[in-house]
């Protein structure tokens, strides 16, 4: 690999979070969050949106499910269809 092209790449963001982006209070509380739960963070604040969906309380799913974008965009989007949560 050339410079010029190694030089280029080195400067890319490596974040896969496109598009909607999150909010600082989101970003704060998720990095909290991760220092409790480590790897395994993304996928309890899933659990807690599912959680609070089934319930039927939408504010506490939407903040779940906004930590958990912070956390995994992909696993957020997951779930952001497919949960039910009344108004």
């Amino acid at each position: 690999m050339n410079r010029g092209l190694a030089r280029t790449l080195y400067f890319r963001p490596a974040n896969d979070n496109r598009g909607k982006s999150v909010e600082n209070l989101h970003l704060r509380a998720a990095l909290k969050h991760f220092a409790q739960h480590g790897m395994a963070a993304a996928d309890h604040a899933r659990r807690q949106a599912v959680a609070a969906a089934e319930e039927g309380d939408r504010q506490t799913f939407e903040w779940w499910l906004e930590i958990c974008r912070a956390l995994d965009r992909r696993m957020a989007h997951g779930i952001e269809g497919s949960a039910k949560v009344g108004s």
